[in-house]
């Protein structure tokens, strides 16, 4: 009897990590789902295809004892094939230029895209099956210099350059950081308040790379997401 794989997805409730819970839930995946928003939360789940195990767990990444909830969930369900590191915070909207950043906001968003994700691996270490996926959502801001995008990028810059070491250091694991892509999400909305974002696409698009990340055998690096059913190659992989 085939064992199903499990993964732990956060900020699953909407966007691309409700996407991809949706889509591995529809491979038989087991889930366990994190988000800020309780109810949120719930409705997403309602979402999904039936005939699978999901453990819906609200709260914050940047809180120590939720992510210990996390981990619990993925001991009870014997280990992790996947982390998806998604959740993240994109700052004060309209996002302000670094000289105006409040400083405490600043700290936030570090704390919930940088320190968060790694103490969510620290907490589920243990339960990290050999060859386990980890996947850290990074996005262009982290290697380009936009206007505004200061607190964000630096975030996701720091986030690339600890999965950069996190894969030079657990050889045994699969890590990636990867770029999904500007894509039509609450987010994107808050980044460009009052401007219409219909033309960005939805988050599904972005979903094919990451399955291939997921069910593939690719080395760790950093992929552009959108560009790999295409071509599957790294993106500056070092």
């Amino acid at each position: 009897m085939t064992v199903p794989s499990t993964a732990l997805i956060t900020g699953a409730s909407r966007g691309l990590g409700f996407a991809l819970a949706r889509a591995l839930a529809e491979r038989g995946w087991n889930l366990i789902l994190d988000a800020r928003g309780e109810h949120a939360l719930a409705d997403a789940i309602r979402g999904l295809p039936g005939g699978v195990r999901v453990e819906a767990i609200p709260g914050d990444v940047a809180d120590p004892a939720h992510r210990q909830k996390l981990a619990a969930a993925a001991g009870k369900l014997g280990g992790l094939d996947a982390v998806v590191n998604n959740a993240s915070s994109l700052g004060p909207s309209p996002l302000p230029s670094l000289l105006d950043y409040p400083l405490d906001a600043f700290e936030d968003v570090l704390r919930t895209n940088v320190v968060a994700p790694l103490g969510v691996l620290q907490a589920v270490q243990e339960q990290l099956r050999c060859g386990a996926r980890i996947i850290n959502i990074s996005s262009d801001a982290a290697v380009e210099g936009y206007e505004g995008w200061g607190g964000y990028g630096a975030g996701k810059a720091a986030l690339e350059q600890m999965s950069r070491v996190l894969a030079a250091e657990r050889p045994d694991f699969r890590v990636y950081w990867v770029d999904p892509g500007d894509m039509r999400t609450q987010m994107q909305q808050d980044a460009f308040p009052g401007e219409d974002i219909s033309d960005r696409p939805l988050p599904d698009e972005s979903i094919p790379g990451a399955l291939i990340l997921l069910t593939g055998d690719l080395p760790s690096g950093r992929y552009a997401l959108r560009d790999m059913p295409a071509a599957v190659s790294p993106v500056a992989v070092s």
